[in-house]
């Protein structure tokens, strides 16, 4: 299994970006998959959860109504809208699936003005 995540940058507080992790040798349909990310210095942490189908996800409360988890089942993509963006927001984010699958290198968000 091979996670790639993108969409990464440095934006200012209050805009938009919009991450996507493509997976290769297997596929994610069959699986929930989850958006984590890592701040400097603190461990990491889930941000969001999508079910195999994409009908039921879940959120972190710190970014509850500003972030939406969506997959693309066809092209083997998990995908993570971030509006409103805030400094806090600021981490390295990856995806990943169930427990034993190995991480990907994440994509770094930096939130600064």
């Amino acid at each position: 299994v091979q996670l790639v995540e993108s969409g990464g940058g440095l934006v200012q507080p209050g805009e938009s970006l919009r991450l996507s992790c493509a997976a290769s040798g297997v596929t994610v349909s069959s699986y929930a998959m989850t958006w984590y990310r890592q701040a400097p210095g603190k461990e990491r942490e889930l941000v969001a959860r999508i079910s195999s189908t994409g009908r039921s996800t879940n959120y972190a409360n710190s970014v509850k109504g500003r972030f939406t988890i969506s997959r693309d089942n066809a092209k083997n993509t998990v995908y993570l809208q971030m509006n409103s963006l805030k400094p806090e927001d600021t981490a390295v984010y990856y995806c990943n699936g169930p427990p034993g699958w190995d991480w990907g290198q994440g994509t770094q968000v930096t939130v600064s003005s």
